[in-house]
């Protein structure tokens, strides 16, 4: 699933996401555009998502998240 599948899961808007995972909007749009973000903001999305879902999301499971290498 990618970033915006689990923000729809989610029940989030952008805004909701980006304010639970702490990051700047700027950053999760460049993130769901498949820009590459670094490792801690890909953690972040996940963990965020996870408390969102209840249930256990690795960074490595969001379709298109791209790490800066």
């Amino acid at each position: 699933m990618t970033l915006d599948d689990y923000r729809i899961e989610c029940r989030w808007s952008k805004n909701e996401l980006a304010r639970q995972a702490r990051i700047d909007i700027n950053t999760l749009n460049r993130a769901m555009k498949g820009i590459p973000v670094s490792l801690d903001t890909a953690k972040k999305l996940a963990s965020a998502i996870s408390n969102g879902l209840g249930r256990s999301i690795h960074w490595q499971q969001i379709e298109g998240l791209n790490i800066i290498k």
